[in-house]
């Protein structure tokens, strides 16, 4: 923070890296859909995955799908922030996209699993850590068998991490309840965030 020569307070353009996570089911998806129809000034980092795609997912708009051959030459290069195996399948943020946000002063925010975020907050601990969950386990479960996209097996195998993964909490800066049919009113408790962290004294610094 410094004074411009008319004496006015000027609060210097440091960019925000934001890392949405939280438990599968949670809305993390339609979170960022709803922020990238309000056109909140945001570099949406798109997720590079092995899995396959399903029917009503855009290559390039929702992940970006590879091969798993070509992920292991991007691991091999260092072309990822992070990545991980999860269900079989990996899942990847890509480096590039995040450093060219940063080096021209625009705010990035990337979508991760908690060990990603994990991760992450090991090289970027500057970074803002948001953990988005429903409000109870239960409604957790509900979703998920909602979603009618995973077999039996890899259900149960979620609801058992879905549990482990809330007693990482301690890890994230913020925790935003997604509420059911409310799905603005976390949106607007994220951009609350967003707008908090503009106004601290003491900004942070993202070194990367």
């Amino acid at each position: 923070m410094s004074l411009s020569h008319e004496g006015t307070l000027e609060l210097p353009p440091r960019p925000l890296l934001i890392v949405l996570s939280g438990l599968s089911g949670a809305g993390k998806d339609a979170v960022l859909s709803r922020l990238k129809e309000a056109r909140y000034p945001l570099q949406f980092i798109i997720t590079t995955t092995t899995r396959p795609r399903r029917p009503t997912e855009k290559d390039g708009v929702d992940y970006t799908f590879v091969p798993t051959e070509i992920f292991q030459k991007m691991i091999a290069h260092d072309e990822l922030l992070e990545w991980a195996n999860v269900y079989g399948n990996f899942y990847g943020v890509p480096r590039a996209p995040v450093k060219e946000a940063l080096a021209r002063g625009q705010d990035a925010i990337v979508k991760v699993d908690v060990q990603g975020a994990a991760t992450i907050k090991k090289i970027i601990p500057e970074a803002v850590f948001i953990f988005l969950t429903p409000p109870s386990v239960t409604e957790t479960v509900s979703r998920l068998k909602n979603r009618r996209t995973e077999s039996p097996a890899d259900l149960e195998l979620r609801i058992k991490t879905a549990e482990a993964e809330l007693k990482q909490l301690p890890l994230f800066d913020y925790i935003v309840l997604n509420r059911k049919d409310e799905l603005d009113r976390a949106v607007s408790d994220i951009k609350a965030i967003i707008t908090a962290e503009k106004c601290r004294v003491k900004a942070r610094e993202i070194r990367l």
